[in-house]
């Protein structure tokens, strides 16, 4: 199963599909981080970029998932010793790809976007929130995957409409029913990040679980 994930992850580099999302990310963090933050506002810097990379990740962990042919899938599924095992490698090597942008994004804020280093505990729970952007981008890239959404052009609004709604739903009452986008960069602006990180943190992670279960119930019949 780690031999297919890295497979697919050398797979999606030779096709240079990487360099869309490296390029897109590029771009983003040039706008997030034109400019360094003044002091004292590492926690709103930090989140805010977070939020800004997940349709990224989800970008990229789409277009890792539909690097592999159709037919190769199914040969792949073969080999590793069934749909599970070949279920589980991709969205393995999905994430391995989105946390390594996600690393960048945090690396270049910390070096670019910030006047000072971060306290501890901010800096902990800057990590905490990249990683969950990591987990958010490849569960939302592989619902609006090709074998979910067969359709391009279907695919591309699905990823952009869903990342809509999340921060729509996330700035309502209803924002426990998503990742809870918007909460994130309130209590960030507010001072609030480190006491907040708890009850978010789950509401994110309930979300991707309930996302993956959806894909996996998915893939048991594709």
């Amino acid at each position: 199963m780690i031999a297919l994930a890295v497979f697919r992850v050398a797979a999606y580099i030779r096709s240079h599909r990487v360099y869309q999302a490296l390029l897109l990310t590029l771009a983003v963090l040039a706008i997030v981080h034109g400019s360094r933050a003044p002091r004292g506002a590492e926690a709103s810097v930090l989140t805010d970029g977070a939020i800004l990379l997940i349709p990224v990740l989800a970008w990229a962990a789409r277009s890792l998932l539909d690097t592999e042919p159709d037919r190769q899938r199914e040969m792949s599924a073969i080999q590793a010793g069934g749909r599970g095992k070949e279920v589980a490698a991709g969205l393995m090597a999905a994430f391995a790809a989105c946390a390594v942008i996600a690393a960048l994004g945090l690396g270049w804020a910390l070096l670019l976007g910030v006047s000072q280093t971060p306290q501890p505990g901010v800096l902990a729970a800057s990590l905490l929130l990249y990683g969950v952007a990591a987990l958010t981008g490849t569960v939302l890239g592989a619902l609006t995957s090709r074998v979910i959404l067969p359709s391009p052009a279907v695919s591309i609004m699905a990823l952009l409409l869903g990342f809509m709604v999340m921060l729509l739903l996330s700035a309502s009452s209803l924002y426990w029913l998503t990742v809870p986008l918007i909460p994130w960069m309130k209590a960030a602006n507010d001072g609030q990040l480190l006491t907040q990180v708890p009850p978010l943190a789950a509401i994110s992670l309930a979300w991707c679980l309930a996302g993956l279960a959806a894909y996996l119930w998915r893939r048991r019949r594709v």
